[in-house]
């Protein structure tokens, strides 16, 4: 909170506090008919009245530059997520061109390609026995069928 606010806000507050003690003045004053009493005591109320209008308008301006420091304070924070969002964005189009390129070296030199790839999953089918040995298949090729 802006100090001119926190100024403005106890200035007035304190002051309307004040116009108390000289409005309770005034209506004794004015129970008795004592309108000497009455003037002053009004003349004291409104001096306390109007400094609490300048501070309440003190306050106002410090409202309006706190407002204005949180609006340029949000602004730099999205103008700042704005620039964060569009280097993550750069990053992975440079991943996917680096992907690319590692892509095509990879199929170029003599590495896992494709073919191999399928001879690997075109494998005979194997049996494991209780000890863990590899036992070749056998398969059948016909099958019959009782109905």
């Amino acid at each position: 909170m802006n100090t001119k606010t926190m100024e403005g806000l106890v200035g007035a507050r304190t002051n309307m506090n004040l116009v108390n003690t000289p409005m309770r003045v005034f209506k004794e004053a004015r129970r008795k008919g004592n309108t000497a009493a009455m003037e002053r005591a009004m003349g004291y109320a409104a001096e306390f009245s109007d400094k609490a209008q300048e501070y309440k308008a003190e306050a106002d301006k410090g409202m309006e530059e706190d407002a204005r420091e949180a609006r340029e304070k949000a602004k730099l924070q999205c103008e700042e997520a704005i620039r964060k969002r569009g280097e993550e964005q750069e990053k992975p189009e440079d991943r996917i061109d680096e992907g690319k390129v590692l892509l095509k070296d990879g199929i170029d030199s003599e590495s896992t390609g494709h073919d191999e790839i399928k001879a690997d999953a075109v494998r005979e089918p194997v049996i494991y026995t209780k000890t863990g040995e590899v036992v070749v298949a056998e398969q059948e090729a016909g099958i019959s069928v009782f109905v």
